[in-house]
Order: C-alpha cells, then sequence, then structure tokens
C-alpha cells in the first residue's frame, strides 16, 4: 500500500484578483512565505510514511509552470494534463485509474493546490489518523471546526454517534449558505467547514463512482486509456474526457455514498486563502492592525491590507481595506467586499481585458517576457531566456522583429544565417523570416524586443520546430 497524493491544480482563484489572474492563478503565487502555495502543499508530504510521488492534475496552459515549481522543490511529481476543465469529480477519477494501475491498493490523498496549513507536523499526524478508515474502505473528507458563520464555504454535518476519536459518520453536506443559516450551524454545534481534502482507496473511490455516476467513469476510463505522454506530461484523451459531465467530487460522489466519514482537522492552521480578507486574516499585523507588504507608506491606517509588487504606494486615513498594486492595475476594496472581486474579473472578462488573464510578465516554459511600451503598429518587450533554452523556430506573418541583447550571449537564427550577439549587439528579423533564439550561456539572457507591424498578436506564430511540444501559436 502507499499514498498517492493527487494535488489538484486547475483553479483560476479570480477572488485574488489582480495578483492572481486566469494565466497565472494563484497556486503559483508566493503569498505567505517564500515558496509557492504548490510548492507549500508538494513539500507538506516530505515525512509523511509510505508516500508516492504525486499526480499533479493541470491543464496545458499552465504546464510548464507546473513543472518548473515543483523541480525548483525537488518534487518529482507526473503531471496529469485534462484537455478541458471538468471539475474534481472526474479529475480525481482519471487519478485513481493512474495511481490503481500503478498499484492496485493505492491511497490517494487529494489536496487543493492553493490552500495554507501552518502546522505541517499536525497535518501529516491528521492524515495518520485518517489512514485505518481508508483503509477500510471509508471516504474520509477532513473537516475544519468553524470559528464564524462563513457563507463562502460548504459545511459537512457529523452524525451523532461517535467513530473514534475526532472521526464521525457523515450525516450530511451542506450547500454554502447565507449568514443566518451559518450562524446557526455555528452555535448548533457538529458542523464542519468542507476544506476539499481527502483520503481514500483509489478502488473505494472508483467502486463508488460506478454506483453513482457510471457515464463519468466509462468517459474517463477511456481517457486514461487512450492518453498519450508528451515529454514528461501524461495528456488525457481530449474527445473522451470532454465528453464526460462536468460535477465536483462531493455532488458527484461524496453527497451520494453510505461510506463517507469526517475527520476532524483540529489545529493545523487551514485557510483556503480564497480572498484578500481571508490572507489579511493569516497574515503578520503590525500594533494597528495592518499587514504591509513591499514598498507601502501608511499613515492614520488601521486593519487594512496593502500589498506592492511595482512601485511605491502610500494610504492615509483609512480603514479595514485591501489595497493591492501590480505593474498594471491597482485593486481598492473594503475588506467586507473582498468576496466580491470576482464581479470585477467578470466585467473585465466581458469587456475583453487582458488584465484578467496576463500580468505584464509572462512566463513561459524558456523564461519570462514583460510588456514595456506599446502604441500603434509597435510593442517593446523585455525577454529573458534561461540558460540552455531556446524558443521555437518560427515566423510571423504581420510583423517585424528588432533584438537588442542587454546582458548575456545570444545565438539567432535569421533566415539563412545564424549570429552570435553579445551585449549591446542587436540584430533585425523581417517580417516573414524564420527565427529564432537560443541562449547558449551560463546566465540568464536578457534582451528589448521592439516589434513593428500591422497586427501585434501573440497568436501570430507560425510554428516550424519546438522543444517543448507546444500547438503552433502557443
Amino acid at each position: 500500500m502507499t499514498i498517492t497524493p493527487v494535488i489538484l491544480c486547475g483553479g483560476s482563484g479570480t477572488r485574488m484578483w489582480p495578483l492572481s489572474r486566469s494565466g497565472y492563478p494563484k497556486q503559483f503565487l508566493s503569498l505567505c512565505g517564500d515558496l509557492t502555495l504548490l510548492q507549500q502543499t508538494a513539500r507538506r508530504l516530505d515525512g509523511l510514511a509510505g508516500t508516492a510521488a504525486p499526480l499533479v492534475i493541470s491543464n496545458e496552459q499552465q504546464r510548464f509552470l507546473v513543472a518548473e515549481q515543483l523541480r525548483e522543490t525537488g518534487v518529482q511529481g507526473r503531471v496529469v494534463l485534462e484537455p478541458v476543465a471538468r471539475n474534481t469529480g472526474p479529475a480525481i477519477a482519471a487519478a485513481a485509474l493512474i495511481a490503481s494501475r500503478d498499484d492496485a491498493d493505492a491511497v490517494l490523498l487529494v489536496l487543493p493546490s492553493d490552500h495554507m496549513i501552518e502546522n505541517d507536523g499536525v497535518f501529516r499526524s491528521v492524515v495518520e489518523k485518517a489512514l485505518p478508515q481508508a483503509l477500510e474502505g471509508k471516504l474520509v473528507t477532513f473537516g475544519i471546526e468553524p470559528t464564524e458563520p462563513h457563507t463562502g464555504y460548504g459545511y459537512i454535518r457529523r452524525a451523532a454517534a461517535r467513530a473514534d476519536d475526532g472521526v464521525f459518520e457523515v450525516d450530511s453536506f451542506v450547500e454554502k449558505p447565507n449568514e443566518a443559516r451559518a450562524l446557526a450551524f455555528l452555535q448548533e454545534g457538529g458542523y464542519y467547514w468542507n476544506s476539499g481534502m481527502f483520503l481514500f482507496r483509489a478502488d473505494a473511490y472508483l467502486r463508488e463512482l460506478a454506483l453513482h455516476g457510471p457515464d463519468v467513469l466509462e468517459q474517463v476510463t477511456q481517457a486514461v486509456d487512450l492518453a498519450k505522454q508528451d515529454l514528461d506530461f501524461l495528456r488525457l484523451d481530449c474527445d473522451a474526457f470532454a465528453a464526460s459531465r462536468a460535477d465536483s467530487i462531493d455532488y458527484l460522489v461524496m453527497e451520494q455514498t453510505a461510506h463517507a466519514v469526517v475527520v476532524a482537522a483540529a489545529g493545523i492552521g487551514w485557510s483556503d486563502v480564497g480572498t484578500w480578507s481571508a490572507l489579511a486574516a493569516i497574515s503578520p499585523r503590525d500594533e494597528a492592525g495592518n499587514t504591509l507588504q513591499g514598498d507601502v507608506l501608511a499613515l492614520d491606517t488601521t486593519n487594512t491590507f496593502v500589498r506592492s509588487e511595482s512601485r511605491m504606494v502610500a494610504v492615509l486615513g483609512v480603514d479595514n481595506v485591501v489595497v493591492v498594486e501590480t505593474a498594471d492595475a491597482v485593486l481598492v476594496a473594503s475588506k467586507e467586499r473582498a468576496q466580491d472581486v470576482k464581479k470585477i474579473v467578470d466585467q473585465l472578462n466581458a469587456a475583453g481585458r487582458v488584465e484578467s488573464e496576463l500580468h505584464r510578465k509572462v512566463a513561459r516554459p524558456w523564461g519570462t517576457y514583460e510588456g514595456v511600451d506599446s502604441g500603434d503598429r509597435f510593442q517593446v518587450k523585455r525577454i529573458v531566456v534561461n540558460p540552455g533554452a531556446s524558443l521555437s523556430l518560427q515566423m510571423h506573418y504581420h510583423r517585424a522583429e528588432h533584438w537588442i541583447v542587454v546582458r548575456g550571449t545570444a545565438r539567432v537564427v535569421n533566415g539563412d544565417t545564424t549570429l552570435l550577439l553579445s551585449e549591446n549587439q542587436s540584430t533585425y528579423i523581417p517580417l516573414g523570416t524564420q527565427h529564432r533564439l537560443e541562449n547558449p550561456g551560463k546566465v540568464p539572457l536578457e534582451m528589448i524586443e521592439v516589434q513593428s507591424g500591422a497586427y501585434l498578436g501573440e497568436d501570430d506564430i507560425v510554428r516550424f520546430e519546438d522543444n517543448y511540444g507546444r500547438m503552433p501559436n502557443r
């Protein structure tokens, strides 16, 4: 028997905008400490006996972010790519099928990638306490003792009969309540917040799925059977997986099964870090109740969270406010309205604004690019290429490019010519010319790229060769 961690890494974190965006959501951010939430989740398993390499369920757009962040922490994980989002039920089914083919007795420890747990040792002890229940065929969910009438979480009502110390049969799952109902739960007792973490045998989950969602199991099984290995990633079959219903594990299995138990995860210091006010609640505060991160000046300010990413931010005479600054957007909100930040993202999406999706600095498998300036028929970017990495061999129909090396050494394919450029040297790439940029050195290559032309979108890329298996315009 091995414990196979399943890290769910497909969330968008819209309520943490402008720092979290659909192209770079909160699990990839360092919100609490030096490690990102994904890295903390992966490292949280250190010291848990009998643990296999984690299965990380991600999507194509973020696959290289996942791989790089795991590499940085020395975690050898297997990354499984969902071709389309189908919620947690089918994603966990795919993980159960994959794990059970490696180990018929595999136990899955399902963890969201974007939660914060302050006490990793206590968390591991809670998992060990729950393990006998999972080995007996129970489907274990971890409940968090509520501290306030929170309306953003689902609730679990435990049965009156106690199965063991801190282990209870589940009476019912309750959808996110209104404030009055949440307050009644708090006063009555016997309710837990649903943490979204689970422990169960892979075959037990598949057994319950066959009973309560056989159509989903059929489609996901086909998607796993037809999966293809792509570099270090396992791609589920697109057509089969897309044909599956999109349902959460709670709706698909946990609310239906007669074998659910809840383990009280007391003392682990859990937060879903779902809003800026939730992050403020677990962040260090000064004597005025403020959390000030980055270059911040605060005068006559109380109970306020300010995070500056790129410039000095000054706040004066405010209370109970969230201020988050990035290079291209600033959020100012009352803490009481932090749940509603998603409404701003919805408006940005409706208006076709890129600020909902990408930061000014965009990660790529070879490094990063960052918008510096743009105008009618021109765009300026700062490009950083990692040592030994290269962009694809490509061409553009609508733009020409001028490259200037700022730091490091560049090997450039420019049509039929290959150049080696050092600092302060440059080259011009005419429209329609095949070209490639490579860093042959041991330090990051930094360049300035000036694009000019009638259309400057990222989808004006025709790839002829690529080291990362990307589609033509990715």
